[in-house]
């Protein structure tokens, strides 16, 4: 009985282990709506996704309700966003102030990859048939627990139309 406890123990470590692989690169197509986990350049996961309620193109000001698109940086985790958890996106660059300054606009920012505002997760079978955030990306809860686990901060991403 003992040795079986063990064996049933080690096997439940072992699968949580391959569960969590960790992703090196992180791609977002906007087309697809689709987030892709990458490690090694090779996939091994995908996600449905949605974007800002103005998805095509890219982040131009702050309010727009657009996605920002480019290369960026997941900088930060945020356990205790009005999200359910939250992984930030290095938007703004340089860039994108720079063009916003040359339109006398605000870039805006707080832009994350998350899950469903908290105490509406029951509702993501119906949340995410549309594109309903402020710019960020979002996931079901349960996918963004992947991503949480998968994704460490510093990661890169790459968001495409």
């Amino acid at each position: 009985m003992n040795g079986r406890f063990v064996f049933l123990l080690l096997f439940v470590a072992s699968c949580s282990v391959f569960a969590s692989e960790k992703a090196d690169f992180v791609l977002v197509e906007k087309s697809k709506s689709s987030l892709t986990l990458f490690r090694a350049d090779k996939s091994f996961a995908v996600f449905h996704v949605v974007f800002g309620a103005n998805p095509v193109g890219h982040k131009l000001r702050e309010g727009d309700e657009r996605t920002p698109e480019g290369r960026y940086t997941l900088d930060a985790k945020k356990s205790d966003s009005a999200f359910h958890k939250a992984i930030h996106i290095s938007y703004p660059n340089e860039r994108d102030v720079a063009n916003a300054n040359t339109q006398g606009v605000e870039p805006g920012g707080a832009i994350m990859v998350h899950g469903q505002k908290n105490g509406l997760g029951w509702l993501s079978a119906i949340a995410q048939l549309f594109n309903w955030t402020n710019g960020c990306i979002a996931l079901r809860n349960d996918d963004m627990d992947q991503v949480w686990e998968s994704v460490d901060v510093g990661t890169p991403i790459e968001i495409r139309p």
